[in-house]
């Protein structure tokens, strides 16, 4: 059996939005849709229902990565949307569920902290470069563990849709892009 976090390994098989939903729990599923839906301030549609789910799948797969790649991922910029990072904010109020969920759902089982930064703070500490190169270290993690991104992921992680809207990468190709080197942990920073 090969080390499961080598991200250069065969994917294994992806884990998909059912199996990400099944780690919230249905009740606490249906609480964050009902919440984020009505946030809106607009009668519900179904296509407002479903562009919400889409959202917390996206934050899910955002802590799914945080968890399971610990010592690659931990302290770097939210590479989600502002809208991604409130739908953590409400889970880590929950307290109980989220604590359950940290520990012992996802996979890495420790408790994942949120702090909020500023991008501008952020990017003046580690500089430009660095900052893309964290940016990107993201991409092949998630394409490992839930397949390529589609054109429903690109509202959500803002470096995909930077790379397929502002420089014309076609989505294949961004999944194709290699794993970058790891830095060291420190915790996750959400936008602030």
């Amino acid at each position: 059996m090969g080390n499961q976090n080598d991200p250069h390994e065969a994917p294994a098989a992806t884990v998909a939005g059912e199996d990400l939903r099944e780690l919230l729990g249905h009740d606490l599923h249906g609480e964050v849709v009902a919440y984020f839906v009505k946030e809106t301030g607009e009668e519900e549609t179904g296509e407002e229902r479903a562009y919400v789910e889409r959202q917390i799948t996206e934050c899910l797969r955002y802590l799914y990565l945080v968890s399971k790649y610990r010592e690659r991922l931990s302290g770097l910029f939210l590479p989600v949307e502002q809208a991604i990072d409130e739908i953590w904010h409400y889970l880590i109020l929950q307290t109980r569920e989220y604590v359950a969920l940290c520990e012992e759902r996802l996979p890495g089982r420790y408790f994942i902290h949120h702090r909020s930064i500023a991008y501008e703070d952020y990017q003046a500490e580690p500089g430009r470069e660095q900052v893309a190169e964290e940016a990107l270290r993201w991409i092949p993690l998630h394409c490992r563990e839930f397949g390529p991104f589609d054109e429903g992921a690109l509202p959500h992680w803002t470096i995909v849709r930077y790379l397929h809207q502002h420089l014309g990468m076609p989505l294949d190709e961004i999944a194709a892009l290699e794993p970058m080197a790891p830095s060291a942990p420190a915790e996750p920073m959400g936008a602030a």
